[in-house]
């Protein structure tokens, strides 16, 4: 479980094939991979993914076919900057919202607009998910916990404030970048319920 709260910006050293539909990746942060602990759960870019070997300062996971149909993982190549957070442990401050690090679906940024130091960022998302999402409601993008603006059938808006646009890769994404996605843990178990009756 995480809280969408990045904690570290890392840097993808490497990315191979495990030669068997996988991925292998290396990411270099300095002030969280002396910390990490084999087996441990680190979100990248929202996707929750284990540690597998740590080194002075950078740590290797691994993505299975699964996490790379499903996510933007697979598009990453060294050099890239990827979102990171340790996952919480009990008495942990909860920032942002209940993230789990599964991530529904790939979106893509549709539109930015600066206004001062303000920022509005449009994503498309596949509309199949489009009522998870209410005004004022929360979605995790890339692992970043973001209230929703505005929320129609296939695209929500979001206001980024500068801290979030430097510290997170969400300043980056140029218009057409995919994006993971994860919806409101909550709105999914309402939305079972209710159709389940």
């Amino acid at each position: 479980m995480f809280t969408g709260l990045v904690q570290a910006l890392g840097t993808v050293r490497a990315a191979e094939d495990d030669g068997h539909g996988g991925r292998r990746f290396g990411v270099a942060e300095p002030s969280l991979a002396p910390d990490l602990t084999v087996g441990e759960s680190v979100a990248v870019n929202g996707a929750c993914m284990t540690v597998t070997a740590r080194h002075a300062d950078w740590f290797l996971f691994e993505a299975g076919p699964e996490s790379l149909a499903k996510t933007t993982l697979a598009d990453l190549k060294p050099g890239d900057r990827v979102n990171l957070e340790r996952a919480l442990r009990a008495g942990d401050r909860l920032g942002g919202h209940f993230v789990t690090g599964h991530v529904d679906a790939v979106g893509r940024v549709a539109e930015r607009t600066q206004a001062g130091e303000w920022e509005t960022v449009w994503f498309r998302f596949p509309p199949a998910f489009g009522e998870l999402l209410v005004e004022k409601g929360s979605v995790a993008v890339d692992g970043v916990s973001l209230t929703v603006v505005d929320a129609l059938s296939d695209r929500f808006s979001v206001m980024l404030i500068p801290h979030t646009r430097e510290h997170t890769t969400l300043g980056e994404r140029p218009p057409g970048s995919g994006v993971n996605l994860e919806f409101d843990l909550l709105a999914k178990h309402v939305r079972k319920l209710v159709k389940g009756n």
